[in-house]
């Protein structure tokens, strides 16, 4: 029977017309070539070469082999890197883009899903905004991602849109929230918002203004902080109100602002959600663990989006 061995000695044979070639190509003597084909030629039991002055043409059996050849060897190296792909789970780093919040929402389980899989892993979280996690992904510091991609360029990026969130007002003022609020609403009102860093690229933010200049307002700031707890803290204390993802009232209002109202916005605004990679990028093993798991730990919390058949319909899973 053949060996794997043999058959990349023929497939150099055949490509380079030689043996001597062959052996340069492989790293072996030309001798050892010569008789890996010669054992090749003895198992099958024709000749695969016809020896023409320094250099090989091959054989109509030759011909024939060749593409079979290639099939076998190219099956048993992707074998053979599938196998390996899979050790990098039990050792390595896995490194995931997290938009802001998703500490709120599936940080902390995120890590232990994994590590409960695949203890031997290392895993890195990265990323404080959706823009900012954009550009780790595009300059390859990281594989993928789950983060807000409205408003965010996609050119290049492979985006799966899978949870939707809406934004919600909060407030301390029951009066404030007694209706939906609306541009004209926002123009009035003492607002503190996250993400001060980002202000001019955050996905949420870029929402709001398109927004308000639909309704010809242009709202201000009344404080400016990075962080959604602190914003949150600070409607607590009646000091401001804040527009949030509803994810984050649920999260953490009864903590830091107990007693406060919410309502949604008119007309009603939304957050998408969605993994993301590079285009034409095959995810490591450990990389496609982390989207499955973020995946499912999102979509427990938010709102799903889900995968749709060609006729619109969502499938059921």
């Amino acid at each position: 029977m053949a060996t794997l061995h043999q058959l990349r000695c023929f497939i150099s044979v055949f490509e380079h017309g030689s043996f001597t070639a062959a052996a340069e190509d492989l790293g072996y003597a030309q001798p050892s070539i010569s008789e890996q084909v010669r054992a090749l030629e003895r198992s099958y039991g024709v000749e695969l070469f016809t020896r023409v002055g320094r250099g090989v043409t091959p054989t109509p059996a030759g011909e024939t082999l060749r593409p079979l050849a290639e099939l076998t060897v190219g099956a048993a190296e992707q074998a053979d890197r599938a196998v390996r792909s899979v050790r990098t789970l039990e050792s390595g780093t896995v490194r995931f883009g997290v938009f802001g919040t998703a500490r709120l929402y599936m940080g902390a389980q995120l890590v232990a899903d994994m590590l409960e899989r695949h203890p031997g892993v290392r895993v890195e979280l990265i990323g404080q905004n959706s823009t900012e996690v954009e550009d780790h992904l595009r300059r390859g510091y990281i594989e993928a991602a789950m983060i807000g991609v409205d408003q965010l360029g996609t050119e290049g990026l492979h985006v799966v849109p899978v949870a939707r969130e809406e934004l919600v007002y909060l407030s301390m003022d029951p009066a404030r929230t007694a209706r939906p609020v609306s541009a004209l609403d926002l123009d009035r009102a003492p607002l503190v918002m996250p993400e001060t860093t980002w202000r001019a690229t955050d996905p949420i933010r870029a929402q709001l203004r398109r927004m308000v200049r639909e309704a010809g307002v242009n709202p201000e700031t009344r404080i400016e902080v990075e962080d959604v707890e602190t914003a949150v803290e600070l409607v607590g204390r009646g000091l401001a109100d804040t527009i949030v993802g509803k994810g984050v009232v649920t999260e953490v209002v009864d903590r830091l602002a107990p007693g406060a109202h919410w309502v949604g916005l008119e007309p009603r605004q939304y957050g998408t959600l969605a993994i993301v990679h590079r285009a034409g990028a095959t995810l490591s093993p450990a990389a496609q663990v982390m989207v499955h798991l973020a995946t499912r730990r999102i979509q427990e919390v938010l709102e799903p989006i889900r995968p749709t058949d060609r006729r619109g319909r969502a499938r059921r899973r």
